[in-house]
């Protein structure tokens, strides 16, 4: 079949060439992501777009001059997959546009907001100033607070020490006088020991000279 463009093989192969192009020119578009120079990508895309939508006209008018049915309907289905295609990115391009639309009123916006901001920026500053001097002061009267309460609570501790250990002193003086006491009666009682032992000693001794010399007397 042919036409002013050529044959319906070659606007076919025209056509899928051009789509495959633009797919790949609207997935770069969509990682730059309104960077400044996505605009004239997104012209040229478009641009594309339509003039495979043009070559879609084109295809048409050949393959319903196809005699036979099973080919016209084969190339039917073709034309018909191409011309979806570039809807579906029409459609992606429509997005992509909208959404960078939107962004650029959002940035607009923005740059007014904080034009309004610089105006009463000194105002707004002296007022942080003031408030985070006074929060600095009452944080600084908190911790001397609590640094007072903490000093007092130590000195507390120490006093409640010394005086346990002023206790456990005189305890342990009352232990040794103790022990000392003990000591003296335990040698005492052991010399008194001795003594007796001497005496019951010496006792018997004396007894048995006394029947030793009874003993000669008689005789």
């Amino acid at each position: 079949m042919e036409g002013g463009g050529g044959t319906l093989s070659e606007v076919y192969q025209s056509a899928k060439k051009l789509l495959l192009k633009t797919r790949d020119a609207l997935e770069r578009l969509e990682r730059l992501e309104y960077a400044t120079s996505s605009s004239d990508l997104s012209f040229s895309i478009n641009h594309d777009i339509t003039q495979i939508q043009s070559l879609c006209v084109q295809m048409d008018r050949f393959w319903r001059s196809i005699a036979a049915k099973s080919q016209r309907d084969l190339w039917k289905r073709k034309v018909e997959q191409i011309a979806e295609e570039a809807e579906s990115l029409r459609g992606s391009l429509d997005k992509y546009n909208s959404r960078n639309q939107k962004q650029m009123m959002e940035a607009k916006e923005r740059a007014e907001l904080l034009g309004q901001a610089n105006r009463d920026s000194n105002h707004v500053l002296r007022i942080f100033d003031e408030e985070a001097q006074a929060m600095s002061i009452r944080s600084s009267a908190r911790e001397l607070e609590n640094a007072n309460v903490i000093g007092e609570a130590i000195l507390s501790t120490i006093h409640g020490q010394r005086e346990r250990l002023k206790n456990a002193h005189k305890k342990a003086l009352d232990v040794l006088n103790t022990v000392g006491i003990s000591n003296s009666v335990l040698r005492l009682i052991e010399r008194r020991n001795r003594v007796d032992q001497w005496i019951k000693y010496a006792g018997m001794l004396l007894t048995v000279i006394f029947l030793f010399a009874f003993v000669l007397w008689r005789h």
